[in-house]
């Protein structure tokens, strides 16, 4: 009988040796990882881009433009570089027009528009836009709602922030709110233009649009 719980003894302490090592490995494995992806990431250098802003509004200047505001010291902070800001009117053709003109141009990377994105007649963005792009980032859309969900719930419905390619130049489409513009930069835009942010990003893939 002692044989045998001695047997056993040396049974529990062989499983609890082998548990212990494996757990032990596990964790230097993921330590490892992460001091690898940490010095990816610290070698991986901050690649500045071009954004142009348009502000859609009837009513605003640059001097009350808060959100063309907001949004232009978000970019400079975050090391970006302006490249264009203006204002348009709630016109189809307008917003048509110079979102063609500034994405033809090969200094642009982005383009950033705030303002006439929601239900009234006046709002004519997304159909002066979603006909022009050459693909749709329709996950943009999807988290802009589930994070304004969190700050103002159902409201968000009224919204019709979108996003796509034209002319291999992200658009961007937020609405006018200055709250709006806060949280897409903060919660997406600021991750996905950045090279170093992981696991993807959308400036690693920029130079392959145009395969």
């Amino acid at each position: 009988m002692s044989n045998l719980v001695l047997s056993y003894s040396w049974v529990l302490f062989a499983a609890i040796m082998t548990t212990t090592l494996i757990l032990i490995i596990i964790k230097t494995t993921n330590e490892e990882e992460k001091k690898i992806n940490e010095q990816l990431e610290k070698a991986l250098e901050f690649f500045p881009i071009n954004i142009s802003v348009l502000i859609v509004s009837d009513s605003r200047t640059k001097d009350t433009d808060i959100s063309g505001n907001l949004l232009i010291n978000k970019i400079k902070e975050s090391g970006h570089n302006l490249n264009d800001y203006e204002i348009l009117k709630d016109n189809k053709e307008l917003i048509e027009s110079k979102i063609l003109e500034w994405s033809k141009n090969k200094n642009t990377n982005v383009i950033i528009t705030s303002g006439g994105t929601g239900l009234t007649g006046r709002d004519v963005t997304p159909e002066a836009l979603e006909r022009l792009f050459d693909k749709k980032i329709d996950g943009f859309s999807s988290i802009f709602h589930m994070i304004s969900f969190q700050k103002i719930k159902t409201s968000t419905i009224q919204s019709r922030a979108i996003a796509g390619i034209i002319e291999n130049t992200y658009i961007f489409c937020l609405p006018g709110s200055p709250g709006a513009v806060k949280d897409a930069w903060d919660e997406i835009l600021i991750y996905q233009l950045d090279i170093r942010h992981k696991p993807c990003n959308l400036i690693e893939i920029i130079d392959r649009l145009e395969e």
